[in-house]
């Protein structure tokens, strides 16, 4: 239930027009004009809601919104810009925004989307018992696999080691590094995720390291980093392989120096951080290619953690589903009782390349659409069904000829030369396909 709100708007005519506005609604309301006043605002007095502009005086409001959702993840955000576009948009609901309007604002609009964002954190609340992770609602597998990762969890997070996850896309990564957090002796101290990949090449050593005022156009106020930010606390660095080499470099000064030095100034400001760094990437191929450094690679790989895929982890997968169809029923308050004995067999021949979080999206949708009480197998999405005909087809298929040509020439006729369909049905990847294609001097 959202009561306190926090408005984040520079636009003294608008933020006091906002705030009459809410106040007559029956919301508390509390307005600040900056980003550092906000902070110290939330650290007196959590919000139940923040309302924030995109572009501020001392930072931007995604940034902002990044670090309430490491330290205060609760509470719901919903950005308002007078730059509307897509790419901010998404940008936006990415980050954790609970929605985004443009300016001029529609009161009544804005009101409905307070009150939606109200009944969201209600369910929310109604289902708390129900454990979830923060990233993909995510609970411990039964496999072998998955009891070795969560072992070397509780062995690695009570030490300082640099942690090193490995795995592939929504496999829970960020879960895991939370995890090692919250077992570890700083978790009294603040958790800042970062993702790396949407840093961008300019402004990513400001974003990590700060900056004072005036050391760059646009730098109209001082800015704290990720690294401030995490002090005495735990810093994650997802997809840390794309960060530029220069950035690199600094990063392995802090780590080494523990201390960082803000873009324009010459002081350096000590920092107490615990550095756990996770890549979907090959880093190995990285590092013959010279584009990751050695020398940082061994800093940030102290203690290296593996999180399996869903394929490599099969007899979890009747878990995971059953896991989350009862989130499903609770948030889309539905009443699905089960799925079909088919369609869990449906699922274990499913590659799932998206791995957990694609799971947990696709079990949303079908519960979402499902009239019955069950989940029959036509609900499947369509991908999904394509594979696993391809695959069933590549087994007999399999059979029928030993020479490899001859199987790359009838894999490609019967997917009607569909390279990824082809790449399936021969168990290889697109780019071998295309090489081996190549070498036999087989047209499309």
């Amino acid at each position: 239930m959202i009561n306190n709100i926090l408005i984040i708007e520079d636009d003294i005519t608008l933020s006091l027009m906002l705030k009459t506005w809410l106040t007559k609604h029956g919301y508390e309301v509390k307005s600040v004009i900056s980003i550092a006043d906000a902070k110290r605002q939330t650290k007196e007095s959590v919000p139940d809601l923040v309302l924030s502009d995109l572009r501020l005086p001392d930072d931007s409001g995604i940034s902002f919104l990044k670090w309430m959702k490491a330290q205060y993840p609760e509470v719901a955000f919903i950005m308002m810009t007078g730059y509307a576009d897509i790419q901010t948009a998404v940008e936006s609901i990415k980050s954790g925004a609970f929605d985004y309007i443009a300016k001029p604002l529609n009161p009544e609009e804005l009101l409905k989307k307070i009150q939606q964002a109200s009944q969201n954190i209600q369910l929310t609340t109604d289902h708390k018992e129900t454990k979830i992770d923060s990233a993909y609602e995510y609970i411990k597998g039964n496999s072998l696999e998955y009891q070795k990762l969560y072992e070397y969890v509780d062995l690695v997070a009570p030490t300082n080691l640099s942690v090193l996850i490995k795995g592939k896309s929504g496999v829970g990564k960020e879960h895991i590094a939370r995890l090692i957090h919250e077992k570890s002796l700083r978790n009294k101290g603040p958790f800042v995720a970062v993702d790396c990949g949407v840093l961008s090449k300019e402004l990513a050593a400001s974003d990590l390291f700060g900056h004072i005022k005036g050391a760059f156009t646009g730098a109209i106020n001082n800015k704290n980093g990720h690294f401030y930010e995490a002090n005495k606390g735990t810093l994650f660095l997802d997809e840390i392989g794309n960060l530029s080499t220069e950035i690199q470099i600094q990063l392995l000064r802090a780590l080494q120096e523990k201390v960082i030095k803000p873009v324009g100034s010459t002081k350096e400001i000590p920092i107490d951080i615990r550095l756990i760094s996770a890549t979907n990437e090959d880093l190995d191929q990285a590092l013959s290619l010279s584009t990751f450094r050695s020398d940082l690679f061994h800093r940030i790989n102290e203690f290296l953690l593996y999180i399996p895929t869903l394929q490599e982890c099969k007899g979890d997968i009747e878990l995971y589903a059953h896991h989350f169809l009862e989130i499903s029923n609770k948030t889309l308050n539905k009443q699905i009782i089960g799925f079909t004995p088919e369609t869990l067999e449906l699922f274990k021949l499913y590659s799932w390349p998206g791995n957990i979080r694609e799971l947990k999206n696709v079990i949303n949708r079908m519960v979402l659409i499902t009239a019955g009480p069950y989940i029959t197998q036509d609900l499947l999405p369509k991908n999904l069904l394509d594979e696993i005909l391809l695959k069933s087809s590549q087994k007999s298929f399999s059979l029928k000829n030993n020479n490899e040509k001859e199987r790359i020439k009838e894999a490609l006729e019967i997917s009607n030369y569909n390279k990824s369909k082809a790449a399936v049905m021969l168990d290889i990847d697109r780019k071998t396909l295309y090489n081996k294609m190549k070498l036999y001097d087989i047209k499309n």
